[in-house]
């Protein structure tokens, strides 16, 4: 398994619960997809430097996790087509060893 971060900038237009349930459901599609969660830091709302899809401010989320390289495309492919998600950038994060 490789290490991965996820950020999620979702639309402001949610009040903090759905903000919250959405993050939950980002974690249950991370497990479903044989991963491991290994922490969630929800941000917030806070203000974007540019505008997206019209919007001035987004709720932020951090999502660090294990998962098999062959089901991130997968997971990807969910999060993009959640209507919710303006924007989300997915890093791995493993360490290379020399």
């Amino acid at each position: 398994m490789r290490t991965y971060e996820l950020l999620s900038i979702i639309k402001p237009n949610i009040d903090s619960e759905e903000y919250d349930k959405l993050c939950a459901k980002i974690e249950e599609t991370i497990v479903s997809l044989e991963g491991k969660v290994i922490s969630t830091d929800k941000m917030g709302r806070k203000k974007l430097s540019y505008d997206i899809k019209d919007y001035r401010d987004g709720y932020f989320a951090v999502h660090n996790f294990e998962m098999e390289p062959n089901q991130v495309a997968k997971f990807n492919r969910q999060l993009r087509l959640n209507e919710t998600i303006l924007r989300i950038i997915l890093l791995e994060t493993t360490e290379v060893k020399a």
